[in-house]
């Protein structure tokens, strides 16, 4: 968890964020440095964050923000392809956004 003040914007601190990473494996080996997937709401579907993970080859889970989808059908085929989204690892956000809300209380 890394604390910033409330004018820092998430992609600025996506880089640090992922660089503290660190997952243990079971048994024996070091611990992995790269998650398997980022599941985030629509808020995180920016262009930085986006081409950041792509870059560490880090699977995208964030759905695209509707005036994004708008813009891009009405450029037609100049709009390019919308990014995909795993609808059953997305549900599983919801688990996680409860256990956080019943820890802050």
């Amino acid at each position: 968890m890394i604390v910033t003040g409330g004018q820092r914007n998430d992609g600025a601190m996506l880089a640090e964020v992922l660089a503290q990473i660190h997952v243990p494996r079971h048994g024996k080996g070091r611990a992995r440095t790269r998650p398997d997937a980022v599941i985030a709401d629509r808020a995180y579907a920016t262009g930085v964050i986006r081409t950041e993970l792509r870059r560490r080859g880090i699977k995208t889970v964030i759905p695209d923000k509707r005036d994004q989808a708008a813009a891009r059908k009405r450029r037609g085929s100049k709009g390019g392809r919308p990014p995909g989204l795993d609808a059953d690892a997305y549900k599983g956000r919801n688990v996680v956004e409860r256990f956080f809300a019943l820890a802050k209380q």
